[in-house]
């Protein structure tokens, strides 16, 4: 009887320990597949967070604006805007006039030439654009001066052009386009077709500008500085006679050598005395010096 009941208890005994044994397995199995998954998981989220950070730093580089390069670019220190298109800086420690590269405005101050219409409202324009910021120069291939001395230079003023501005708000036209390619005509171009089509302020009155400059005056009926009288007395010699105005308003001077006698510093294009055949590089300025 003691042997049956032994081998009972020790038949219950062995099934508890077989079945704490299988719990143990099981738990542990379980444990170490929670483990694997949180170790995926883990690989899961830097794997994401890394794909995340490439495409934020993709996104970020396609918003970033495009600027013009301005590892060229010097600053300067402005002295004075002269008129629409030239001022005064100090560069390199040097007092300098900066003439604005590929744009012409109309004329205010330049000899023996009148007012041109939109030329104060250029210089203003320029000025207040001067005086708005950080303002430097950008050189393009070519000569880097014109030959008066000039410095000829893209001008920008905190990293926009003062040129663009100026073409697009109709107060310049392109001129001077001596040696292509240029950086950046193209825009240019596009600036000037802008304010064309606008009919902004140069580009408002038909014919006043041209591809070889501006006519008219702001009063038609001032005369240019210099401009001769159109009487001549008759104790004049017959050279003197022939460098006066002839009926049809016009002066005659064989060559520059003979103009320069009554007018040292040339003549411009809306003189008596100015013939296209002295005016050799197009500026609408004949036989300057």
């Amino acid at each position: 009887m003691k042997l049956v009941l032994n081998l009972v208890v020790s038949g219950f005994l062995l099934l508890g320990l077989s079945a704490c044994n299988q719990g143990s397995a099981e738990k542990t199995s379980s444990t170490a597949e929670q483990t694997s998954e949180k170790v995926d998981s883990v690989k899961e989220q830097k794997t994401d967070t890394v794909g995340k950070s490439k495409v934020n730093q993709s996104e970020n580089s396609k918003e970033q604006p495009q600027t013009k390069e301005d590892s060229n670019q010097v600053p300067v220190t402005l002295v004075e805007a002269v008129d629409g298109d030239t001022i005064k800086v100090t560069y390199n420690g040097e007092k300098e006039t900066v003439r604005y590269l590929l744009v012409d405005t109309p004329e205010e101050k330049k000899p023996n030439t009148c007012v041109q219409p939109f030329a104060v409202e250029a210089y203003k324009r320029n000025n207040q654009l001067l005086n708005s910021g950080q303002i430097t120069l950008e050189f393009d291939h070519g000569n880097k001066r014109d030959k008066y001395g000039r410095l000829l230079a893209y001008v920008f003023v905190n990293g926009a052009s003062v040129q663009e501005t100026l073409l697009k708000e109709g107060y310049a036209r392109i001129a001077y386009v001596y040696q292509p390619p240029y950086k950046y005509l193209e825009q240019f171009q596009a600036d000037e077709n802008q304010a064309k089509n606008k009919k902004l302020n140069i580009w408002s009155q038909p014919g006043f500008a041209t591809d070889r400059g501006f006519n008219g005056c702001v009063n038609s009926a001032a005369k240019p500085t210099n401009q001769p009288s159109s009487t001549s007395s008759s104790s004049k010699t017959t050279t003197q006679a022939s460098n006066t105005p002839n009926s049809s308003g016009t002066e005659f001077f064989a060559n520059c050598t003979e103009l320069r006698k009554k007018y040292p510093d040339g003549v411009a294009k809306e003189h008596p005395a100015y013939q296209a055949k002295m005016d050799r590089d197009n500026d609408g300025y004949a036989c300057e010096k």
